[in-house]
């Protein structure tokens, strides 16, 4: 008898469970699927500390809480971030490479909080000091909408919060256009360690709260991502002296100690070659053919050189005598037909014999000149230029070699050398035979 009343408590209790555990899963149950996709990128709710937060004796990691959890991307939680101390530092990539902070000297520590983000120097928070957080365009959700617009908050650990800003945009100077995403350091002299920011896709950047001070400014093609200047990559600097405001224009290219050197020469036409660099040529040295010899081998008898021409300059001289001898050739023309149009009935322009608008459609209108703040910044500077053509006063002889010596050939940063290369003028292809006459029939007529 005792068997039986326990089994039967035994599947009244395991009946009790079902039940409790059927009623957690309604409770528990979850809005229906379906429903508007969620469209809408993450926004940060919170800086912590707030911006404009005076904090002395700081402590623990500054936090940004956005209103949603967040995607990690892959390297969440690497070191980075900030402003680093020297060459050869770790590349910032992953959810570090979205957050700058400064002025720090070494890495930032950036971690992942599902909603938040957290940053802290890995040499501590320094006392009396202005700090930048900044919130770099690109973070995602999991839905992947992305935050297009970054944010900032500026907090000192004990200084009062300065004022002094510091504008400008970055031009590269070879490749003629804005460097979207350059690295951005300035420096209060005498100290290194810079308050760091990254440019636009305009090129344009903009650090507001900085103390008043004399800045050494740098910006830096960053193609590895350590936010660093090392070797090779290309730079510019300027000294900029801000009292409440400052501004800079910064061209970026590659710097070299040693001078260019000459890659190859080929021949142009007769008189001419074109001879090209490794590195691009100063342009604001004019170009002097007393920096160059030529020889004609292989005796190295001197022979004299006219003129010396960057590209640009010789194309345009080219076209001109293109368009002169094409005038003289219409002059002479005498199978052209004469004018049959009355005197006084011209034909009207080409703009006024366009069709008149039909109703309710706009007159077109003249293409508007291009007056954008790049294009304008960039007519500052002659543009850089690696070849230059050297014009010979005397025909060169097919089938020869010659030597081209180029004296003081300098780069954009002022290295200067000696250079050398040589010609060898091409033989001219002979004529096709027209093989689309007749025959001329030299035999007899009966």
């Amino acid at each position: 008898m005792a068997r039986p009343a326990a089994g039967a408590g035994r599947q009244a209790q395991v009946a009790r469970l079902l039940v409790v555990a059927g009623l957690g899963a309604c409770a528990n149950q979850g809005p229906p699927p379906g429903g508007p996709p969620d469209k809408a990128p993450p926004q940060v709710v919170r800086f912590v500390p707030e911006s404009g937060a005076v904090l002395p004796g700081f402590k623990g990691d500054a936090v940004i809480q956005f209103d949603e959890v967040i995607d990690e991307m892959p390297g969440g939680g690497a070191r980075g971030g900030g402003g680093g101390g020297g060459g050869g530092a770790a590349p910032v990539n992953g959810l570090a490479g979205q957050i700058v902070l400064s002025p720090v000297a070494g890495d930032v520590h950036v971690s992942w909080h599902r909603s938040a983000i957290h940053v802290k120097p890995a040499e501590g928070w320094k006392p009396n000091r202005v700090y930048h957080l900044e919130l770099l365009p690109g973070i995602v959700d999991l839905r992947r909408n992305i935050l297009k617009q970054g944010k900032t908050a500026i907090f000192s650990t004990g200084a009062p919060l300065p004022h002094a800003a510091l504008a400008g945009t970055v031009l590269q100077w070879v490749e003629q256009r804005a460097l979207a995403g350059a690295v951005i350091r300035a420096a209060p002299l005498p100290d290194t360690v810079a308050y760091v920011t990254v440019a636009d896709s305009a090129g344009d950047f903009h650090l507001s709260d900085i103390p008043r001070a004399r800045y050494r400014v740098w910006a830096i093609q960053d193609q590895n991502s350590n936010r660093q200047l090392d070797r090779r990559e290309p730079f510019d600097s300027t000294t900029v002296a801000i009292d409440s405001s400052g501004s800079a224009v910064l061209w970026v290219f590659a710097h070299d100690t040693v001078g260019p050197r000459i890659r190859g020469v080929d021949a142009v036409d007769s008189l001419a070659c074109r001879i090209q660099f490794t590195a691009p040529l100063d342009p604001r040295r004019p170009l002097d053919a007393a920096q160059v010899r030529l020889y004609a081998l292989p005796d190295t008898t001197p022979v004299a050189v006219r003129a010396l021409f960057t590209t640009a300059q010789y194309d345009s001289l080219q076209a001109k005598a293109r368009a002169s001898a094409d005038s003289v050739r219409r002059a002479k023309d005498t199978t052209a037909r004469r004018d049959t149009v009355r005197a006084g009935a011209a034909r009207p322009p080409a703009a006024a014999r366009r069709a008149p608008a039909l109703p309710g459609e706009a007159a077109p209108r003249a293409a508007a000149a291009d007056t954008t703040k790049v294009r304008q910044l960039l007519k500052q500077r002659p543009v850089p230029f690696d070849r230059v053509v050297l014009q010979a006063a005397r025909p060169l002889t097919p089938g020869s070699k010659y030597l081209i010596r180029f004296h003081g050939a300098t780069n954009l940063n002022g290295a200067a050398a000696d250079a050398q290369g040589v010609l060898t003028v091409p033989v001219p292809k002979p004529a096709a035979r027209d093989t689309t006459r007749a025959p001329r029939d030299t035999s007899k007529s009966p």
